[in-house]
């Protein structure tokens, strides 16, 4: 069989970790075994979709290195559904409803206080022609509810495991709306028997929807897919939310995340295995297996994201970030590289050694001592060991006492990469005009 996967994504905001998760999932998967990416844009919402975040879902998708082997829009296929629709109606199960809003709210108001599970109780079903055409002279337009055949609905979860929903349990969903528009629900299933979907790999707040679009695909007479649903991404306040700020993947990039430490971290929470650094998807890809995947909440924490981004970002050759930075200097990224946790940082560390710097006034007898026992050019990884060795011997300092006075006087900072790396990037003229700055 040959296997063949789905993203779903709603142009609706922008992608969060949340999202990129079942993304990155059904990627991986279908690149282990051979099979076949779809992205499926779904845009049925006019109302609320927009083109700029469809161009942001790619732009974003395509950094991640998340490439597709083709895409649909939603958009592009009511007819599609409309067929779809037709044939349920033929065949009985798909039957008008004419409640308000307000009276299904009541209805389920009412089972709730009698300790009732809020299921829809098929009012409609039992309308004559007359009621139907009095509804409609009223105003009122129908919504349309599938009837599902009271059987138990099963299938085997290839993360949960055995899966059983009781069909009598469950209300009739509606899969049209009032102005004609089909709902997720119904669309899916169309797009996945149309379009030759095997695996549909989704979150666990989906696992209702399977148990009914099942009945769907099967009255449509569609192959059922195998399914999987991950346990969802929880942060320290709760649930994620494509609205929660800093989760979203354009914030994360700006910041100076890298694309493998955000698939490398996604890729491995909430699975059996350690979460490590990688420095590409096949690698990834390699160890991908459902079986690994728990059943428990995977705990996001961008801290941890932090983290494994920095130790990628100390072992990640020039070439691998050379598009990403403004300057296009081997010698100067592999000097800093261990001591950054962002490319973001690495455009600072460029501007200390190359721009201006604020002044640190503080023992200028110190500072004057030190311009005088300056090393001559040219200058290599030694003479800063050579210049802080002879000032030592000069004023009988050592330790931070003596290099420290030294290293905030010429970056401003009293941290970061060695001094013997950063002292000839600076250059000896650079060197003079900031120790004067500090006694002149």
């Amino acid at each position: 069989m040959s296997i063949k996967v789905r993203f779903a994504p709603s142009p609706t905001g922008y992608l969060h970790v949340g999202n990129v998760r079942t993304a990155l999932v059904n990627w991986l998967f279908a690149r282990k075994v051979g099979g076949h990416f779809l992205l499926r844009i779904d845009d049925t919402d006019s109302g609320r979709s927009r083109p700029e975040y469809t161009a942001a879902i790619e732009e974003d998708l395509r950094w991640l290195g998340l490439d597709w082997d083709s895409e649909t829009h939603q958009s592009q296929r009511f007819e599609r559904y409309a067929v779809a629709a037709e044939k349920l109606r033929a065949s009985d199960r798909l039957y008008p409803c004419y409640e308000t809003p307000e009276e299904l709210d009541v209805q389920r108001k009412m089972l709730a206080g009698r300790g009732l599970p809020p299921i829809y109780n098929r009012a409609s079903l039992k309308l004559s022609e007359e009621q139907k055409k009095k509804f409609e002279a009223d105003g009122r337009r129908p919504h349309y509810r599938f009837l599902l055949n009271d059987e138990e609905i099963a299938w085997d979860d290839l993360i949960r495991g055995p899966a059983h929903f009781k069909a009598t349990h469950m209300s009739d969903p509606v899969l049209l709306r009032e102005d004609g528009v089909p709902v997720y629900t119904l669309a899916s299933v169309v797009d996945d028997g149309e379009l030759d979907i095997t695996h549909v790999i989704r979150g666990e707040d989906h696992v209702s929807n399977t148990a009914v679009q099942i009945q769907i695909y099967k009255a449509l007479g569609f192959d059922v897919p195998q399914f999987a649903h991950m346990a969802l991404l929880k942060t320290k306040d709760g649930e994620l939310s494509k609205r929660l700020g800093g989760n979203d993947i354009r914030t994360l990039r700006e910041t100076g995340i890298l694309p493998m430490a955000i698939n490398s971290l996604l890729a491995r929470i909430g699975t059996s295995d350690v979460v490590e650094p990688f420095l590409n998807m096949p690698a990834l890809a390699e160890g991908f297996d459902f079986k690994k995947f728990g059943r428990a909440p995977a705990n996001y924490d961008v801290a941890e994201l932090e983290k494994l981004n920095e130790k990628l970002l100390h072992q990640l050759p020039f070439s691998a970030v050379a598009d990403q930075l403004a300057f296009k200097d081997e010698h100067f990224w592999l000097a800093i590289r261990g001591n950054i946790k962002t490319l973001a940082e690495a455009r600072q560390w460029w501007d200390i050694v190359h721009g201006e710097i604020l002044p640190d006034i503080a023992d200028e007898d110190y500072f004057s001592t030190a311009f005088h026992v300056l090393p001559i050019d040219p200058w290599d990884e030694n003479t800063w060991g050579q210049w802080t060795k002879k000032l030592a011997e000069t004023t009988g300092r050592k330790g931070k006492e003596l290099f420290m006075p030294l290293r905030i006087a010429l970056t401003g900072i009293n941290h970061g990469p060695e001094m013997k790396f950063l002292l000839p990037m600076i250059g000896r003229n650079k060197v003079i005009q900031r120790l004067r700055d500090r006694f002149l």
